[in-house]
């Protein structure tokens, strides 16, 4: 039975369109349009999110946000503006920097409720003037949102540092435990065979975008004495991003790469160890799904990994540092018995994790930001006006009859398109991931393999929050799976 009548509408906005970020939209958005809910989302139409949504039959508008902001970012506001008033949400859900920037500026969101989910601080990713700015505006659009959501508690404590004054709710990142499974060593077996890879290395793996914040540097910076130590050991870099082609400059023997993919099952079941060597992050939804299939995880010391990764189920090492990078991550391949029996202690503490506790909690926040719209004074209308002129487009994504039979969108939005998703029948898992077994076959989908057509569909057990409400006041994923060619071995 739906949790609330229809009149319960949620727009949600995201610029990221592929990675964690918008994983965690796609299932979040899904979740409630199951609970009977109106749920569109906003984000820009030709990326994987986009696609994620058609699979899951939850309507999308149209959103061509660029990262960065500049002079387009008025535009990017107005049309934000129009989405908002032609869908007529009573919440409006802004996920990261972008969104944050453009749905809190005046008169955007005007007479909504506003959650804001920065899913890691702007100003991690900036220097100088700019992180003064950025710590600058947050503090200033505070206010703009009913409630700030936090992913994690080290995120929740870096704002409250920064001095943001507002409401925060503690929605911690979670883990698909029925399809994120332990990985018995017959698994990383058929894994590595469908992955082409050899069957006796010692393989350490990394999965996320390739660019600065990950830290993918610092480990290819740590690998030589790795395989100085351990010289079967191999490393696997998974995934796409800006940073690509420096890092393959960068990489020594033992280093392959691999497309981003958006369900990493395999690649997690193929490791011995899994390595996050980011320099900040939120909570990583990746660390939760290596935990939660039975892997050891050797992670930078930073806020969101010391709460993921418990003593005993791998290490912690000082941010960028390749020589304790080094040792900790040799330490585990030259010694299969240590991440085993780390790996076995990561599978127990993932299950504080289980995603259905956080969609649960992100739906309570969201109902309670709900029932309190209308009881403040709405921002100005400092947008209408701006950019006359800007198309929206109608929402996509969503089948004939696909909709809610009990109130949907107006019916010139599109064709076929009713709803905003409510009415959907089948589980997260999307298509060509269907199961829950790892290394089985009927857990990762077909064509994982190097003439494959690659994994499809699925979130990669999309980053959803776990839950904890902690009222205080005070963005691997990403891209359908590619073959690995036969020229990323180095």
């Amino acid at each position: 039975m739906p949790e609330r009548p229809p009149d319960l509408a949620v727009l949600h906005v995201s610029q990221p369109d592929h990675g964690g970020v918008a994983a965690y939209v796609a299932q979040a958005a899904h979740d409630q349009a199951r609970r009977g809910w109106r749920v569109a989302v906003a984000c820009p139409p030709d990326g994987p999110l986009a696609a994620r949504l058609r699979e899951l039959e939850v309507a999308s508008f149209p959103w061509p946000a660029r990262r960065s902001p500049g002079p387009h970012l008025l535009g990017e506001a107005w049309r934000l503006r129009r989405i908002i008033d032609r869908f007529d949400p009573r919440v409006v859900h802004l996920h990261s920097a972008k969104a944050g920037l453009a749905g809190r500026l005046p008169g955007v969101a005007a007479g909504r409720g506003v959650v804001f989910q920065p899913h890691g601080w702007s100003w991690l990713a900036a220097t100088g003037a700019q992180r003064s700015l950025s710590r600058w505006w947050e503090r200033r659009s505070a206010a703009r949102a009913d409630t700030v959501v936090c992913v994690g508690s080290g995120e929740l404590q870096e704002g409250r540092r920064a001095g943001i004054h507002g409401t925060f709710h503690l929605v911690r990142n979670g883990v698909d435990l029925g399809r994120f499974r332990p990985c018995p060593p017959e698994g990383r077996r058929e894994a590595r065979a469908a992955l082409g890879l050899p069957p006796d290395a010692r393989l350490a793996v990394c999965v996320g975008r390739l660019t600065r914040q990950k830290g993918q540097d610092v480990l290819l910076r740590a690998w030589p004495a790795v395989r100085a130590r351990c010289p079967r050991a191999w490393l696997a870099l998974v995934g796409d991003g800006d940073a690509h082609d420096q890092l393959r400059s960068q990489a020594g023997p033992g280093v392959l790469f691999a497309p981003g993919v958006s369900d990493p099952r395999r690649w997690l079941a193929a490791s011995d160890v899994v390595v996050l060597p980011s320099r900040w992050e939120g909570l990583p939804l990746v660390a939760l799904e290596a935990m939660a299939v039975g892997r050891s995880v050797v992670a930078s010391a930073i806020p969101g990994l010391v709460e993921a990764v418990p003593s005993g189920a791998g290490a912690l090492v000082p941010v960028a540092d390749p020589a304790g990078l080094a040792g900790a991550v040799a330490a585990r391949l030259a010694d299969p018995g240590l991440a085993a029996a780390e790996g076995t202690a990561a599978a127990e503490a993932s299950g504080a994790f289980d995603v259905e506790a956080t969609l649960s909690l992100l739906a309570e926040v969201t109902r309670s930001v709900a029932g309190g719209v209308g009881e403040g004074a709405a921002d100005g209308a400092g947008v209408a006006g701006l950019s006359a002129g800007c198309p929206v487009g109608a929402p996509t994504g969503v089948g004939a009859g696909a909709g809610s039979a009990e109130g949907g969108a107006p019916a010139a939005e599109a064709a076929g398109v009713s709803a905003g998703g409510g009415g959907v029948s089948g589980g997260v898992a999307g298509a060509g991931v269907p199961g829950s077994g790892l290394g089985s076959g009927d857990g990762t989908g077909e064509g994982a393999s190097w003439e494959g057509e690659g994994c499809e569909g699925g979130t990669g057990g999309a980053a959803v929050p776990l839950a904890q409400p902690a009222a205080v006041a005070g963005g691997d994923e990403g891209v359908p799976g590619n073959p690995l060619p036969p020229n990323s071995l180095r």
